[in-house]
């Protein structure tokens, strides 16, 4: 299957390169390029096989998304010049990734579950059950580990170690807040709940930009509508479209990243189920048919878009 592992590229004007978990960035001086590779990860582990499809699945998504934001807060996109890249500007990282949550759901209900109520500084109510809406949304920030977990963290830690200064952070907020706003009018009308979701943003000057991929199945969760209350009230499992289902057969086969775990085997059939269902969330949260890019040589094609883009 054709997937990408992993790109090696050596522009001219290359300044700087870094691999993160699942994307491949390369920086010339101001600008950066940015390649979705179709790496996945989960626990905050790399798994060894990468998904077809995965990176343009996700950089499409996020690119459509970025510009039904804009008006909220600027982004980092100059160009998508090609199916897996996006081009931007090369803003200083906020050491805190936004994490916002409207339903306890994921991380935060097995917190809950293990008997927390207070998650990053903020109280949750007794009597909550999985997948419960939340009375309003909650900001839980988490630091961006360069490798290993990332960590819960709450507002005042972030503040208190000056990670971002009490003006920045509150900016923060009102920009979380209002992209998880507007991220689930978009859902909604694609008849999807998003559940919950992360930003990251950069800053140029006194300049604050929204950066990386926003509303992708990578960074957020999203549950069908249609049923979601009947399910709920029966106790069943929701019906979702997010990485979330990758980390379910993860655990089903004793895999959670704990120290000692083996990831269990990737056959063909897991790489084509997952892909599947990567593709299903594009296509049910455009509205569109996903067009598969099979291209021969596609880290060639990648190459030289981004060249083209940067010169």
């Amino acid at each position: 299957m054709n997937a990408i592992k992993e790109t090696n590229f050596n522009f001219p004007s290359q300044t700087n390169f870094y691999r993160g978990k699942v994307r491949d960035v390369y920086f010339f001086d101001d600008k950066m390029a940015m390649v979705a590779s179709d790496r996945i990860s989960a626990f905050d582990v790399i798994l060894p096989e990468p998904i077809p499809h995965k990176g343009q699945i996700l950089n499409q998504i996020a690119a459509k998304n970025l510009n039904a934001t804009k008006d909220i807060v600027p982004n980092w996109v100059l160009d998508v010049p090609d199916p897996n890249v996006t081009v931007g500007i090369n803003c200083k990282a906020f050491a805190v990734e936004m994490v916002i949550r409207g339903y306890l759901a994921g991380h935060a209900w097995r917190e809950y579950r293990d008997g927390k109520r207070t998650l990053c500084g903020v109280d949750l109510p007794e009597g909550l059950v999985e997948n419960d809406p939340l009375p309003s949304p909650i900001i839980t920030p988490s630091t961006k580990a360069m490798e290993g977990h990332d960590e819960d963290i709450s507002r005042e830690e972030i503040i208190e170690q000056g990670l971002v200064s009490e003006k920045d952070y509150l900016k923060l907020e009102e920009y979380t807040r209002a992209l998880f706003a507007r991220g689930t009018k978009l859902a909604a009308q694609q008849g999807l709940i998003l559940v919950d979701t992360k930003y990251e943003f950069g800053k140029i000057d006194d300049n604050i930009y929204l950066i990386d991929e926003i509303h992708t199945p990578d960074s957020s969760r999203y549950f069908y509508s249609k049923g979601y209350e009947q399910r709920q009230d029966n106790g069943e499992k929701q019906k979702q479209l997010s990485k979330e289902f990758v980390r379910e057969w993860l655990i089903e086969n004793n895999f959670q990243g704990k120290e000692g775990q083996s990831i269990p085997e990737m056959t063909p059939e897991v790489l084509m189920m997952i892909s599947n269902r990567y593709i299903e969330l594009y296509e049910k949260f455009t509205g569109e048919k996903f067009q598969k890019h099979n291209h021969q040589n596609i880290l060639e094609r990648i190459e030289q878009n981004i060249i083209k883009s940067v010169s």
